[in-house]
């Protein structure tokens, strides 16, 4: 069986500035997507129907999409087509906005768009009352996870450069993963939301092990980074591989949720690499050789 090394960085070869250029590059353009998404729509993340409410129908057919519009009553807000779902035909997702929620009855008795017609294989509505309290408890979860992150950073290390590394390191991981969701034109939802909530747990994860590694082990500055590394681009790089595995089968079956995680966790988890191992280095370096330590 083939092990995995992880491959020696000499960082002592690149200056801070140097190390710091790309993390700092990939959440600016992460934080311009954003900033123009919200300005564009009014939303950083387009939301998705758990916190804008309305009706969503998987309906598996024969035809295609302009025939799957047509056989509603009320035009649909949106209708995507599931790649590589199970069974006959092509298989779409049709959303409609929360003014057309009453739309158990066209559910139930879909004209004819096709003469082997539409199969309802799953229906769902949210009320807009709901959705908008299920946005706001979403974001309190994700606020208080990152404020507990942050507070544990701070109780741990004691100093506020370490613990500034932890917290923007953090911060970008979720950043990030936003931005490339608006690209793909992925929708924010409970569980991308959930997605995201494991993200701020690998990022604490991998920082403390390496600022730990650095600040309370006696020895080399670089012996010590690349001891925490051995573990924690192992720890990252396998469990980056086995969310591409999860993405790729939930992509070949049709499971769109699914899918949306695991590229969620793919990209925050590769985006976490980055900035530990070159920003989190960076600032702890200049801590340790040039800052308050010195």
């Amino acid at each position: 069986m083939a092990a995995f090394e992880v491959p020696e960085i000499d960082h002592s070869q690149y200056t801070n500035r140097q190390l710091v250029a790309v993390p700092l590059a990939l959440l600016l353009v992460a934080l311009a997507v954003l900033g123009g998404w919200y300005v564009a729509t009014g939303d950083p993340v387009s939301p998705g129907i758990d916190f804008t409410g309305g009706t969503e129908l998987t309906v598996q057919t024969t035809a295609g999409s302009g025939d799957v519009v047509d056989a509603f009553p009320v035009e649909p807000s949106s209708v995507q087509q599931v790649q590589g779902a199970s069974g006959s035909g092509n298989t779409f997702i049709v959303t409609f906005a929360p003014t057309d929620a009453d739309l158990t009855g066209a559910a139930e008795s879909l004209p004819s768009a096709a003469e082997d017609g539409e199969v309802v294989r799953q229906y769902s509505a949210v009320s807009p009352n709901f959705a908008s309290e299920t946005q706001r408890l979403a974001l309190i979860g994700l606020l208080a996870a990152f404020t507990g992150m942050s507070v544990l950073a701070f109780l741990l290390f004691r100093t506020f450069v370490p613990s500034l590394a932890i917290v923007g390191s953090a911060f970008s991981d979720i950043v990030v993963p936003l931005a490339v969701m608006n690209v793909l034109g992925i929708k924010l939802s409970l569980g991308t939301v959930a997605g995201l909530l494991m993200l701020i747990g690998y990022s604490v994860d991998s920082d403390i092990l390496l600022t730990n590694h650095v600040l309370r082990r006696s020895g080399d500055f670089y012996e010590s980074v690349e001891s925490a590394m051995t573990t924690g681009v192992t720890m990252t790089v396998t469990s980056i591989a086995a969310m591409s595995v999860m993405t790729l089968s939930a992509y070949l079956f049709g499971i769109g949720l699914m899918t949306s995680i695991g590229l969620v966790l793919v990209v925050g988890l590769a985006t976490d690499l980055v900035n530990t191992y070159m920003f989190n280095v960076a600032l702890l370096r200049w801590y340790r050789y040039e800052g308050v330590s010195r």
